[in-house]
């Protein structure tokens, strides 16, 4: 069963092998990375996990049984409780609901361990894939997003109030909804939410 953990030093060479096998498969709906990422994988890396440690981010891997990389789940750019979702999943999981599961699994956990309010994420037009996902995980288009926000693309912002003013005490802790016939998750918890290596944008369900 696959496990949502939060970014570590030891998860590195995982993170490498699922970045490059799929590098063609996202280059197809976001801005490639290019040579430069994977030439300085290792600085990149070992600053965002400074960043992370700083309180910055908070940076998520779902890790296969085997110990692989099957997606990344980002929040930030976090200001007065509204943060920045990023996601992307290999190409061996995407369309199983495992984006799904995982997105609405990380908006509960957005609001108990990090006491954010709202999230927003960017995606391009032609990525449809990724708006399933954010509608099905309860977001909503609220605007253009420019170029400069998709890495050169246009596209949509979405939006998800996590916790209306007023309803924070009263309201229960939400819980994960997966379909029986989606892949089931389990879920690492920490007391403490650290941030991943890179602010992706929305990709693939």
């Amino acid at each position: 069963m696959p496990e949502l953990k939060r970014l570590h030093a030891g998860h590195a060479p995982a993170v490498l092998a699922f970045e490059l096998a799929n590098r063609t498969y996202f280059a197809a709906s976001i801005s490639d990375r290019g040579d430069g990422f994977f030439d300085q994988f290792t600085d990149r890396y070992n600053a965002s996990l400074a960043e992370q440690e700083a309180g910055v981010c908070a940076f998520y891997v779902l890790v296969a049984e085997d110990g692989s990389v099957l997606g990344r789940f980002n929040l930030y750019d976090s200001e007065d409780g509204t943060a920045r979702l990023g996601y992307r999943v290999a190409e061996r999981v995407a369309g199983r609901g495992v984006a799904t599961a995982t997105v609405r699994e990380l908006c509960r956990m957005a609001t108990a361990m990090h006491g954010l309010r709202t999230l927003r994420a960017a995606t391009s037009h032609d990525n449809a894939a990724s708006q399933r996902v954010l509608a099905k995980a309860g977001f909503v288009p609220v605007g253009p997003a420019t170029p400069a926000d998709l890495g050169g693309k246009s596209g949509t912002w979405y939006q998800r109030d996590l916790q209306p003013p007023g309803d924070a005490a009263s309201s229960p802790e939400p819980k994960p909804a997966v379909a029986d016939d989606k892949p089931r998750i389990r879920y690492e918890h920490h007391d403490r939410l650290p941030h991943p290596a890179e602010n992706d944008q929305p990709v693939h369900g």
